[in-house]
Protein backbone atom coordinates (compact mmCIF):
# COMPACT_ATOMS: atom_id res chain seq x y z
CA UNK A 1 0.00 0.00 0.00
CA UNK A 2 1.36 3.03 -0.71
CA UNK A 3 2.05 5.67 1.93
CA UNK A 4 2.64 9.58 2.31
CA UNK A 5 4.51 11.35 5.09
CA UNK A 6 3.49 14.38 7.23
CA UNK A 7 6.29 16.33 8.75
CA UNK A 8 5.31 18.19 12.02
CA UNK A 9 7.61 20.23 13.41
CA UNK A 10 11.06 17.74 13.17
CA UNK A 11 9.67 14.40 13.35
CA UNK A 12 7.87 12.52 10.06
CA UNK A 13 4.51 10.47 10.28
CA UNK A 14 3.97 7.94 8.08
CA UNK A 15 0.06 7.63 6.75
CA UNK A 16 -1.75 5.81 4.42
CA UNK A 17 -2.46 7.32 1.16
CA UNK A 18 -6.14 6.39 0.91
CA UNK A 19 -7.08 9.13 3.12
CA UNK A 20 -10.76 9.27 1.92
CA UNK A 21 -11.11 5.82 2.17
CA UNK A 22 -12.12 5.99 5.65
CA UNK A 23 -14.29 9.35 4.98
CA UNK A 24 -17.98 7.54 4.67
CA UNK A 25 -17.21 5.83 8.20
CA UNK A 26 -16.00 8.54 9.97
CA UNK A 27 -18.67 10.51 8.74
CA UNK A 28 -21.53 8.02 9.95
CA UNK A 29 -20.07 7.60 13.34
CA UNK A 30 -19.94 11.46 13.33
CA UNK A 31 -23.59 11.25 12.51
CA UNK A 32 -24.51 9.13 14.99
CA UNK A 33 -22.95 10.93 17.47
CA UNK A 34 -24.65 14.16 16.92
CA UNK A 35 -27.84 12.83 16.83
CA UNK A 36 -27.09 11.51 20.36
CA UNK A 37 -25.55 15.18 21.37
CA UNK A 38 -28.88 16.76 22.19
CA UNK A 39 -30.03 14.05 24.81
CA UNK A 40 -26.38 14.66 26.52
CA UNK A 41 -26.56 18.72 26.72
CA UNK A 42 -29.68 17.73 28.96
CA UNK A 43 -27.62 16.37 31.56
CA UNK A 44 -25.27 18.93 31.30
CA UNK A 45 -27.85 21.82 31.82
CA UNK A 46 -29.74 20.69 34.11
CA UNK A 47 -28.20 22.30 36.66
CA UNK A 48 -29.23 25.41 35.54
CA UNK A 49 -32.35 25.32 36.26
CA UNK A 50 -33.96 27.25 39.13
CA UNK A 51 -37.36 26.31 39.53
CA UNK A 52 -35.96 22.43 40.58
CA UNK A 53 -33.17 20.67 42.37
CA UNK A 54 -32.71 18.85 38.84
CA UNK A 55 -29.10 16.90 40.23
CA UNK A 56 -31.27 13.68 40.70
CA UNK A 57 -32.90 13.80 36.99
CA UNK A 58 -31.71 11.44 34.14
CA UNK A 59 -32.46 13.34 31.97
CA UNK A 60 -31.65 11.88 28.72
CA UNK A 61 -33.00 8.46 30.02
CA UNK A 62 -36.31 10.53 30.30
CA UNK A 63 -35.66 11.91 26.59
CA UNK A 64 -35.22 8.21 25.01
CA UNK A 65 -38.72 7.58 27.04
CA UNK A 66 -40.25 10.71 25.15
CA UNK A 67 -38.78 9.22 21.72
CA UNK A 68 -40.26 5.91 22.54
CA UNK A 69 -43.76 7.37 23.56
CA UNK A 70 -43.70 9.22 20.30
CA UNK A 71 -43.06 6.80 17.91
CA UNK A 72 -45.39 4.19 19.42
CA UNK A 73 -48.26 6.69 19.00
CA UNK A 74 -47.16 7.27 15.42
CA UNK A 75 -49.44 6.24 12.24
CA UNK A 76 -49.91 7.47 8.89
CA UNK A 77 -52.36 10.77 9.58
CA UNK A 78 -51.25 11.21 12.99
CA UNK A 79 -48.88 11.75 15.80
CA UNK A 80 -48.44 11.45 19.37
CA UNK A 81 -50.63 14.59 21.30
CA UNK A 82 -48.55 16.57 23.80
CA UNK A 83 -50.41 16.24 26.84
CA UNK A 84 -50.45 12.19 26.59
CA UNK A 85 -46.97 12.14 26.40
CA UNK A 86 -46.60 14.20 29.09
CA UNK A 87 -48.69 12.04 31.12
CA UNK A 88 -46.85 8.96 29.97
CA UNK A 89 -43.47 10.26 30.75
CA UNK A 90 -44.92 11.25 34.78
CA UNK A 91 -44.80 7.81 36.30
CA UNK A 92 -41.30 6.96 34.44
CA UNK A 93 -40.10 10.30 36.64
CA UNK A 94 -41.53 9.67 39.32
CA UNK A 95 -39.54 6.41 39.39
CA UNK A 96 -36.48 8.40 39.58
CA UNK A 97 -37.15 11.27 41.78
CA UNK A 98 -40.22 9.73 43.67
CA UNK A 99 -39.79 12.21 47.28
CA UNK A 100 -41.19 14.97 44.40
CA UNK A 101 -44.41 16.15 43.99
CA UNK A 102 -46.56 15.83 40.93
CA UNK A 103 -46.27 18.95 39.37
CA UNK A 104 -42.50 19.24 39.34
CA UNK A 105 -42.69 15.98 37.53
CA UNK A 106 -44.59 16.93 35.05
CA UNK A 107 -42.64 20.31 34.26
CA UNK A 108 -39.69 18.51 34.15
CA UNK A 109 -41.74 16.03 31.53
CA UNK A 110 -42.65 19.34 29.95
CA UNK A 111 -38.86 20.70 29.79
CA UNK A 112 -37.68 17.93 28.61
CA UNK A 113 -40.10 17.60 26.00
CA UNK A 114 -39.49 21.13 24.76
CA UNK A 115 -35.85 20.85 24.25
CA UNK A 116 -36.30 17.62 22.03
CA UNK A 117 -38.06 19.81 19.91
CA UNK A 118 -36.08 22.72 20.29
CA UNK A 119 -38.37 25.59 21.30
CA UNK A 120 -37.06 28.64 20.77
CA UNK A 121 -34.73 28.17 17.43
CA UNK A 122 -35.77 29.96 14.63
CA UNK A 123 -36.03 26.67 12.02
CA UNK A 124 -36.60 24.05 15.55
CA UNK A 125 -33.71 21.70 14.29
CA UNK A 126 -29.93 20.71 15.46
CA UNK A 127 -26.59 21.47 13.71
CA UNK A 128 -23.42 19.56 13.82
CA UNK A 129 -20.22 20.19 12.36
CA UNK A 130 -18.08 16.99 11.67
CA UNK A 131 -15.29 16.59 8.69
CA UNK A 132 -14.85 14.84 5.32
CA UNK A 133 -11.52 14.38 3.41
CA UNK A 134 -11.91 15.72 -0.50
CA UNK A 135 -10.38 14.02 -3.57
CA UNK A 136 -6.93 15.49 -2.74
CA UNK A 137 -7.37 14.24 0.93
CA UNK A 138 -7.84 18.02 2.13
CA UNK A 139 -10.08 18.58 4.89
CA UNK A 140 -13.42 20.09 4.92
CA UNK A 141 -15.99 20.91 6.87
CA UNK A 142 -19.22 20.04 6.35
CA UNK A 143 -23.23 20.79 8.05
CA UNK A 144 -25.40 18.07 9.24
CA UNK A 145 -29.02 19.76 10.03
CA UNK A 146 -31.50 17.22 11.99
CA UNK A 147 -34.31 17.31 13.85
CA UNK A 148 -35.66 14.51 17.00
CA UNK A 149 -39.26 15.56 17.24
CA UNK A 150 -41.19 17.74 15.18
CA UNK A 151 -44.92 19.55 15.78
CA UNK A 152 -47.52 19.24 12.71
CA UNK A 153 -51.00 20.81 11.96
CA UNK A 154 -53.62 18.30 11.48
CA UNK A 155 -56.20 19.21 8.76
CA UNK A 156 -58.52 20.19 11.86
CA UNK A 157 -56.49 22.26 13.22
CA UNK A 158 -54.89 20.19 16.16
CA UNK A 159 -51.08 19.93 17.08
CA UNK A 160 -49.36 16.47 17.01
CA UNK A 161 -45.34 15.48 17.23
CA UNK A 162 -43.92 13.00 15.19
CA UNK A 163 -40.35 11.35 15.37
CA UNK A 164 -38.04 11.80 12.86
CA UNK A 165 -36.14 9.36 11.26
CA UNK A 166 -32.75 10.58 12.94
CA UNK A 167 -35.03 10.08 16.75
CA UNK A 168 -35.52 6.64 15.89
CA UNK A 169 -32.65 6.00 15.12
CA UNK A 170 -31.22 7.17 18.27
CA UNK A 171 -33.66 5.05 20.03
CA UNK A 172 -32.12 1.64 18.26
CA UNK A 173 -28.78 2.56 18.28
CA UNK A 174 -27.78 3.08 14.52
CA UNK A 175 -27.51 5.88 11.94
CA UNK A 176 -29.36 5.78 8.22
CA UNK A 177 -29.73 2.31 8.48
CA UNK A 178 -31.77 0.51 5.22
CA UNK A 179 -35.64 -0.16 6.66
CA UNK A 180 -35.68 -3.31 4.91
CA UNK A 181 -32.49 -4.99 5.59
CA UNK A 182 -32.43 -3.87 9.70
CA UNK A 183 -36.31 -5.81 9.63
CA UNK A 184 -34.84 -8.63 8.70
CA UNK A 185 -32.30 -8.85 11.11
CA UNK A 186 -34.52 -7.84 13.73
CA UNK A 187 -37.11 -10.27 13.79
CA UNK A 188 -34.07 -13.48 12.92
CA UNK A 189 -32.62 -12.41 16.16
CA UNK A 190 -35.84 -11.97 17.37
CA UNK A 191 -37.07 -15.62 16.42
CA UNK A 192 -33.97 -17.10 17.80
CA UNK A 193 -34.10 -15.38 20.71
CA UNK A 194 -37.32 -16.62 21.72
CA UNK A 195 -36.76 -20.28 20.50
CA UNK A 196 -33.55 -19.73 23.53
CA UNK A 197 -35.76 -18.56 25.99
CA UNK A 198 -34.31 -15.22 26.50
CA UNK A 199 -37.63 -13.26 26.32
CA UNK A 200 -36.03 -10.22 28.30
CA UNK A 201 -33.78 -9.87 24.99
CA UNK A 202 -36.65 -11.14 22.86
CA UNK A 203 -38.38 -7.84 24.04
CA UNK A 204 -35.80 -5.65 22.82
CA UNK A 205 -35.58 -7.07 19.91
CA UNK A 206 -39.60 -6.64 19.16
CA UNK A 207 -39.44 -3.34 20.42
CA UNK A 208 -36.98 -2.71 17.91
CA UNK A 209 -38.22 -4.21 14.99
CA UNK A 210 -41.39 -2.50 15.98
CA UNK A 211 -38.93 1.28 15.32
CA UNK A 212 -38.12 -0.08 11.72
CA UNK A 213 -41.57 -0.61 10.88
CA UNK A 214 -43.08 3.00 11.98
CA UNK A 215 -39.68 4.27 9.86
CA UNK A 216 -40.83 2.03 6.78
CA UNK A 217 -43.91 3.64 7.28
CA UNK A 218 -43.40 7.02 7.86
CA UNK A 219 -40.85 6.74 4.57
CA UNK A 220 -44.00 5.99 2.37
CA UNK A 221 -46.33 8.77 3.66
CA UNK A 222 -43.77 11.36 3.06
CA UNK A 223 -43.97 10.36 -0.69
CA UNK A 224 -47.56 10.89 -0.44
CA UNK A 225 -47.44 14.17 1.21
CA UNK A 226 -45.15 15.39 -1.50
CA UNK A 227 -46.96 14.28 -4.09
CA UNK A 228 -50.32 16.12 -2.88
CA UNK A 229 -47.99 19.09 -3.07
CA UNK A 230 -46.48 18.65 -6.42
CA UNK A 231 -46.64 15.42 -8.05
CA UNK A 232 -43.76 16.33 -10.26
CA UNK A 233 -41.67 16.59 -7.09
CA UNK A 234 -41.67 12.52 -6.79
CA UNK A 235 -40.76 9.95 -9.77
CA UNK A 236 -43.13 8.18 -9.91
CA UNK A 237 -41.82 5.99 -12.96
CA UNK A 238 -39.43 4.44 -11.32
CA UNK A 239 -38.68 5.34 -7.33
CA UNK A 240 -41.75 4.94 -6.06
CA UNK A 241 -43.02 1.91 -7.99
CA UNK A 242 -39.80 -0.17 -6.95
CA UNK A 243 -40.45 1.27 -3.36
CA UNK A 244 -44.22 0.07 -3.23
CA UNK A 245 -43.20 -3.89 -4.59
CA UNK A 246 -40.34 -4.04 -2.16
CA UNK A 247 -42.82 -2.73 0.66
CA UNK A 248 -45.04 -4.79 -0.52
CA UNK A 249 -42.50 -8.28 -0.34
CA UNK A 250 -41.48 -6.97 3.13
CA UNK A 251 -44.88 -7.08 4.59
CA UNK A 252 -45.82 -10.17 3.09
CA UNK A 253 -42.37 -11.72 4.41
CA UNK A 254 -43.39 -9.94 7.72
CA UNK A 255 -46.25 -11.44 8.37
CA UNK A 256 -45.00 -15.20 7.62
CA UNK A 257 -42.12 -14.45 10.13
CA UNK A 258 -44.57 -12.74 13.31
CA UNK A 259 -47.16 -15.31 12.72
CA UNK A 260 -44.52 -17.93 13.92
CA UNK A 261 -43.02 -15.85 16.07
CA UNK A 262 -46.25 -15.18 17.29
CA UNK A 263 -47.40 -18.66 17.52
CA UNK A 264 -44.03 -19.24 19.34
CA UNK A 265 -44.06 -16.94 22.11
CA UNK A 266 -47.89 -18.11 22.97
CA UNK A 267 -46.40 -21.40 23.51
CA UNK A 268 -43.36 -19.60 26.01
CA UNK A 269 -46.82 -17.87 27.50
CA UNK A 270 -48.64 -20.38 27.85
CA UNK A 271 -45.91 -23.52 29.03
CA UNK A 272 -44.23 -21.17 31.57
CA UNK A 273 -45.17 -21.90 35.33
CA UNK A 274 -43.16 -18.22 37.00
CA UNK A 275 -45.29 -15.88 36.71
CA UNK A 276 -43.02 -13.07 35.71
CA UNK A 277 -41.82 -15.27 32.72
CA UNK A 278 -45.29 -15.42 32.00
CA UNK A 279 -45.86 -11.74 32.14
CA UNK A 280 -42.87 -10.89 29.89
CA UNK A 281 -44.14 -13.61 27.38
CA UNK A 282 -47.49 -11.81 27.65
CA UNK A 283 -45.88 -8.62 26.97
CA UNK A 284 -44.01 -9.60 23.87
CA UNK A 285 -47.68 -11.07 22.47
CA UNK A 286 -48.65 -7.74 22.44
CA UNK A 287 -45.93 -6.08 20.82
CA UNK A 288 -45.57 -8.37 17.76
CA UNK A 289 -49.51 -7.87 17.56
CA UNK A 290 -49.03 -4.11 17.09
CA UNK A 291 -46.26 -5.16 14.75
CA UNK A 292 -48.71 -7.11 12.84
CA UNK A 293 -51.27 -4.37 12.60
CA UNK A 294 -48.83 -1.48 11.63
CA UNK A 295 -48.05 -4.15 8.55
CA UNK A 296 -51.95 -4.37 7.90
CA UNK A 297 -52.37 -0.49 7.78
CA UNK A 298 -49.13 -0.07 5.54
CA UNK A 299 -50.32 -2.63 3.07
CA UNK A 300 -53.99 -0.62 2.70
CA UNK A 301 -51.63 2.57 2.29
CA UNK A 302 -49.73 0.74 -0.21
CA UNK A 303 -52.93 -0.61 -2.31
CA UNK A 304 -54.42 3.25 -2.43
CA UNK A 305 -50.96 5.02 -3.12
CA UNK A 306 -51.43 4.23 -7.13
CA UNK A 307 -54.42 5.60 -6.76
CA UNK A 308 -53.42 8.81 -4.99
CA UNK A 309 -51.02 9.49 -7.60
CA UNK A 310 -53.53 8.95 -10.53
CA UNK A 311 -55.93 11.57 -8.79
CA UNK A 312 -53.60 13.88 -7.80
CA UNK A 313 -52.22 13.78 -11.20
CA UNK A 314 -55.38 14.79 -12.80
CA UNK A 315 -55.61 17.00 -10.08
CA UNK A 316 -53.19 18.75 -10.45
CA UNK A 317 -51.62 18.69 -14.48
CA UNK A 318 -55.03 17.31 -16.45
CA UNK A 319 -58.04 19.53 -14.64
CA UNK A 320 -59.00 22.17 -17.25
CA UNK A 321 -58.45 25.49 -16.24
CA UNK A 322 -61.11 27.07 -13.83
CA UNK A 323 -64.01 28.38 -15.70
CA UNK A 324 -65.42 32.45 -15.62
CA UNK A 325 -68.18 33.95 -17.08
CA UNK A 326 -67.35 36.16 -20.11
CA UNK A 327 -68.37 39.66 -20.32
CA UNK A 328 -71.26 40.36 -23.06
CA UNK A 329 -69.82 43.81 -24.59
CA UNK A 330 -72.50 44.34 -26.36
CA UNK A 331 -75.65 43.38 -24.19
CA UNK A 332 -73.78 43.95 -20.94
CA UNK A 333 -71.90 47.09 -21.69
CA UNK A 334 -72.63 49.14 -25.05
CA UNK A 335 -76.12 49.17 -24.93
CA UNK A 336 -76.98 50.40 -21.35
CA UNK A 337 -73.97 53.14 -21.66
CA UNK A 338 -75.41 54.20 -24.72
CA UNK A 339 -78.78 55.33 -22.78
CA UNK A 340 -76.41 57.12 -20.35
CA UNK A 341 -75.71 60.53 -20.08
CA UNK A 342 -71.68 61.12 -21.06
CA UNK A 343 -70.76 62.14 -17.72
CA UNK A 344 -72.66 59.05 -16.28
CA UNK A 345 -71.14 56.38 -18.99
CA UNK A 346 -67.66 57.67 -18.72
CA UNK A 347 -67.22 56.26 -15.65
CA UNK A 348 -68.15 52.21 -16.51
CA UNK A 349 -66.71 52.38 -19.79
CA UNK A 350 -63.28 54.22 -18.42
CA UNK A 351 -62.94 51.11 -15.83
CA UNK A 352 -63.34 48.54 -18.76
CA UNK A 353 -60.66 49.79 -20.63
CA UNK A 354 -58.43 50.57 -18.40
CA UNK A 355 -58.63 46.92 -17.12
CA UNK A 356 -59.03 45.62 -20.73
CA UNK A 357 -55.71 47.80 -21.49
CA UNK A 358 -53.74 46.00 -18.29
CA UNK A 359 -51.37 48.53 -16.35
CA UNK A 360 -47.47 48.25 -16.12
CA UNK A 361 -45.95 45.30 -13.73
CA UNK A 362 -45.49 46.94 -10.18
CA UNK A 363 -41.15 47.28 -9.19
CA UNK A 364 -42.77 45.23 -6.07
CA UNK A 365 -44.99 42.07 -5.35
CA UNK A 366 -48.69 43.46 -4.34
CA UNK A 367 -50.72 41.84 -1.29
CA UNK A 368 -51.58 39.36 -4.06
CA UNK A 369 -48.49 37.77 -5.27
CA UNK A 370 -46.80 37.81 -1.53
CA UNK A 371 -49.33 35.38 -0.61
CA UNK A 372 -48.83 33.40 -3.57
CA UNK A 373 -45.01 33.50 -2.89
CA UNK A 374 -45.06 32.55 0.46
CA UNK A 375 -47.67 29.83 0.13
CA UNK A 376 -45.41 27.88 -2.77
CA UNK A 377 -44.43 24.74 -0.64
CA UNK A 378 -40.72 24.06 0.03
CA UNK A 379 -39.03 20.91 -1.44
CA UNK A 380 -38.57 18.14 0.80
CA UNK A 381 -35.19 18.43 2.27
CA UNK A 382 -33.40 15.01 2.53
CA UNK A 383 -33.34 12.53 5.32
CA UNK A 384 -29.36 13.81 6.80
CA UNK A 385 -29.65 17.59 4.82
CA UNK A 386 -27.87 18.83 1.97
CA UNK A 387 -23.82 18.94 1.76
CA UNK A 388 -22.62 23.01 2.34
CA UNK A 389 -20.07 23.24 -0.33
CA UNK A 390 -18.21 26.16 0.49
CA UNK A 391 -18.65 25.19 4.40
CA UNK A 392 -15.98 27.92 5.87
CA UNK A 393 -17.77 30.70 5.15
CA UNK A 394 -17.77 31.95 8.40
CA UNK A 395 -14.42 33.42 9.92
CA UNK A 396 -12.39 31.45 12.54
CA UNK A 397 -12.83 32.61 16.12
CA UNK A 398 -10.68 35.00 17.69
CA UNK A 399 -7.85 33.14 19.77
CA UNK A 400 -7.93 33.51 23.45
CA UNK A 401 -6.25 36.74 24.63
CA UNK A 402 -4.58 34.82 27.64
CA UNK A 403 -3.63 31.91 27.83
CA UNK A 404 -4.27 29.00 30.47
CA UNK A 405 -1.17 29.21 32.26
CA UNK A 406 -2.10 33.04 32.89
CA UNK A 407 -5.40 31.85 34.15
CA UNK A 408 -3.89 29.45 36.63
CA UNK A 409 -1.46 32.27 37.60
CA UNK A 410 -3.76 34.78 38.37
CA UNK A 411 -6.46 32.08 40.08
CA UNK A 412 -3.58 31.56 42.54
CA UNK A 413 -2.63 35.63 42.48
CA UNK A 414 -6.41 35.90 43.52
CA UNK A 415 -6.73 33.38 46.33
CA UNK A 416 -7.19 35.87 49.09
CA UNK A 417 -8.84 33.75 51.74
CA UNK A 418 -6.13 34.71 54.58
CA UNK A 419 -5.92 38.28 54.04
CA UNK A 420 -7.01 41.00 51.43
CA UNK A 421 -4.92 43.02 49.44
CA UNK A 422 -4.90 45.97 47.95
CA UNK A 423 -5.14 46.05 43.21
CA UNK A 424 -1.87 48.35 43.40
CA UNK A 425 -0.34 45.10 45.46
CA UNK A 426 -1.52 42.87 43.15
CA UNK A 427 -0.72 44.19 39.90
CA UNK A 428 3.10 44.64 41.34
CA UNK A 429 3.03 41.15 41.62
CA UNK A 430 1.93 40.39 38.68
CA UNK A 431 4.11 41.87 36.45
CA UNK A 432 7.16 40.18 37.88
CA UNK A 433 5.76 37.04 36.89
CA UNK A 434 4.24 38.23 33.75
CA UNK A 435 3.92 41.44 31.70
CA UNK A 436 0.91 40.72 30.54
CA UNK A 437 -0.62 39.03 33.38
CA UNK A 438 -1.56 42.11 34.72
CA UNK A 439 -3.95 43.04 32.83
CA UNK A 440 -5.57 39.88 33.20
CA UNK A 441 -5.17 40.10 37.23
CA UNK A 442 -7.29 43.92 37.04
CA UNK A 443 -9.75 43.01 34.73
CA UNK A 444 -10.71 40.51 36.69
CA UNK A 445 -10.29 42.31 39.61
CA UNK A 446 -13.05 44.64 38.50
CA UNK A 447 -15.43 42.22 37.52
CA UNK A 448 -15.00 41.45 41.00
CA UNK A 449 -16.82 44.84 41.75
CA UNK A 450 -20.10 44.06 43.01
CA UNK A 451 -20.22 40.23 41.94
CA UNK A 452 -23.65 38.04 41.21
CA UNK A 453 -23.72 36.12 44.88
CA UNK A 454 -27.39 34.59 43.47
CA UNK A 455 -25.39 33.30 40.28
CA UNK A 456 -22.33 32.14 42.54
CA UNK A 457 -24.84 29.91 44.88
CA UNK A 458 -26.60 28.22 41.88
CA UNK A 459 -23.59 27.15 40.08
CA UNK A 460 -22.19 25.79 43.84
CA UNK A 461 -19.09 27.96 44.03
CA UNK A 462 -17.20 27.66 47.41
CA UNK A 463 -15.49 31.30 47.56
CA UNK A 464 -16.41 34.76 45.37
CA UNK A 465 -14.11 37.33 44.54
CA UNK A 466 -15.12 41.14 46.33
CA UNK A 467 -13.57 43.97 45.47
CA UNK A 468 -14.21 47.63 47.58
CA UNK A 469 -13.87 51.06 46.96
CA UNK A 470 -12.74 52.50 50.08
CA UNK A 471 -11.59 55.63 48.02
CA UNK A 472 -7.67 55.22 47.82
CA UNK A 473 -6.74 56.60 44.83
CA UNK A 474 -4.53 53.85 42.33
CA UNK A 475 -1.41 54.87 41.29
CA UNK A 476 0.00 52.79 38.73
CA UNK A 477 2.45 53.50 35.66
CA UNK A 478 -0.27 51.51 33.61
CA UNK A 479 -3.62 51.56 35.37
CA UNK A 480 -6.24 54.74 36.78
CA UNK A 481 -9.04 54.97 39.05
CA UNK A 482 -9.23 53.14 42.88
CA UNK A 483 -6.87 51.23 44.06
CA UNK A 484 -9.65 48.81 45.16
CA UNK A 485 -9.07 46.76 47.92
CA UNK A 486 -9.71 42.94 47.30
CA UNK A 487 -10.54 39.89 49.36
CA UNK A 488 -11.94 36.34 48.19
CA UNK A 489 -15.27 35.13 50.55
CA UNK A 490 -16.65 32.04 51.73
CA UNK A 491 -20.15 31.37 49.91
CA UNK A 492 -22.32 29.67 51.62
CA UNK A 493 -26.44 28.55 51.03
CA UNK A 494 -29.41 29.38 53.28
CA UNK A 495 -29.28 26.27 55.73
CA UNK A 496 -25.18 26.84 56.23
CA UNK A 497 -25.62 30.75 56.95
CA UNK A 498 -28.29 30.08 59.55
CA UNK A 499 -25.99 27.58 60.70
CA UNK A 500 -23.23 29.73 61.11
CA UNK A 501 -24.88 32.97 62.38
CA UNK A 502 -26.27 30.61 64.89
CA UNK A 503 -22.92 29.59 66.00
CA UNK A 504 -21.78 32.99 66.73
CA UNK A 505 -24.40 34.02 68.44
CA UNK A 506 -23.42 31.69 70.95
CA UNK A 507 -20.56 32.47 71.03
CA UNK A 508 -21.29 36.14 71.69
CA UNK A 509 -23.15 34.85 74.85
CA UNK A 510 -20.48 33.18 75.92
CA UNK A 511 -17.96 35.95 75.68
CA UNK A 512 -20.90 37.89 77.25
Amino acid sequence: MSRWTTTVGEVEYDEPAGVETVDEGLARRMKALACTAPLHDLDNRKTRLDWADASDYQMAEIALQAIDQVTIAMDFDRGANHEQVVARLCPFIATQVPDRDHDEHERVARWVLDNLINVGSVDRGFQAVYGTFGGAGEYQRRSFDFKLLVELVSGEGDVYLRATDEAINVLVGALDTDVESAQIAAEVKLENLIKRGRLSDARLAAEQARYRTVQYADTLRRKLEATRRDVRAVDWEREVPDLIDEALRHIEDRFRAENAILNNITTARDDAEELDRKHRAAQLVDIVKDCIRRHTQLQARLQDAGETFRTEQDRQQFSAPARRATIDLFGQLLVPSLDLPLADASNPTGVFFGAAAGIDPPSVPGLTGLVEMLLVPSQDREHLGDEITEPDLAPLPDPDRYSEWQWRTSDSLLDLAEAPRRLSGLLASAREIDPDLAGLVALRVVHAYGPEVGTAIRHGDQQLLIAVDDGTELVDEQFGGTDLLVASAHVARAGEAVEELATLSTEDEEVA
